[in-house]
């Protein structure tokens, strides 16, 4: 069973499934899924309310052929500079939300991918992209530079040289030279896309969300600290796995020769 809830009016559909898992879809397909203000600040409200309802496994897809094609220049036109400013420190909260997020997060990279929406991507934990997948910083074809933590994200995830050539050049790449550089998990045919993303977000969701979470956040702080303060931080963390409901339920059901149960739980 599925439940879904539009927010038409801010380019923001939602849809939430009994697994925990939640669908947030860019739908402003006339305009490429452009981040204008409205839709900015819907995503970011979209992303909290999955975070504080204990979603498992948060998805974000783009309706039509875009994933999202950025910032809407178009609505930024008609900013002053002040607005301008706070149009770029909207979008910077909504994929910070998104990065910060604790449980899984998977972007459904349809279409075109850029500048702001190349961000959205770089922020979740997954990437899997459609064949005809265009993806890019492409802020430099306008004077500018990618403003959302594409400059500090990108090359954490593939190497400095590699992020500076697409970001200095302002080109996208294709699906096939993302993957050459480990920017995106997989790629798909694009009629089989949204059901890849579903199937890979129902493996996640099946298990123990609080595993889930504990992981996410030593895969990530390990990579700010020493490997031996890392090595330190998931002994740490591993106590409390040993000690937890789920780590039991999943010994039972190993004994059992059944599919764990986990709980739903988050992490503290």
């Amino acid at each position: 069973m599925r439940i879904k809830a539009l927010q038409s009016d801010s380019g923001i559909a939602v849809e939430k499934s009994d697994q925990g898992i939640v669908h947030i879809r860019l739908d402003r397909p006339d305009r490429l899924n452009a981040l204008g203000m409205d839709m900015t600040v819907a995503l970011e409200r979209a992303i909290a309310d999955a975070v504080a309802t204990y979603a498992r496994v948060i998805l974000v897809h783009g309706t039509g052929r875009a994933f999202c094609a950025g910032a809407d220049l178009k609505e930024r036109r008609t900013m002053d500079e002040r607005a301008r400013v706070e149009h770029n420190r909207k979008i910077n909260d909504a994929v910070d939300a998104l990065a910060a997020a604790p449980m899984p997060t998977i972007a459904v990279i349809n279409g075109l991918a850029l500048g702001g929406g190349c961000e959205i991507a770089l922020a979740c934990d997954l990437r899997i992209a459609s064949e005809d997948a265009q993806i890019g910083l492409t802020e430099a074809r306008i004077g500018a530079i990618p403003g959302a933590g594409g400059t500090q994200r990108l090359p954490r995830l593939i190497g400095a040289a590699r992020a500076l050539e697409m970001i200095l050049t302002g080109e996208p790449i294709d699906a096939q030279r993302a993957a050459e550089i480990g920017l995106v998990n997989a790629i798909v045919p694009a009629d089989a896309l949204d059901e890849h993303a579903r199937r890979l977000a129902a493996v996640l969701a099946s298990r123990s969300a609080g595993g889930a979470q504990i992981a996410k956040r030593l895969v990530y702080r390990g990579l700010e600290v020493a490997l031996d303060q890392g090595l330190a931080l998931e002994r740490e963390a591993l106590k409390q796995i040993l000690s937890s409901p789920d780590y039991a339920e999943g010994l039972a059901a190993f004994a059992g020769k059944r599919r764990p149960r986990f709980d739903g739980g988050s992490a503290t």
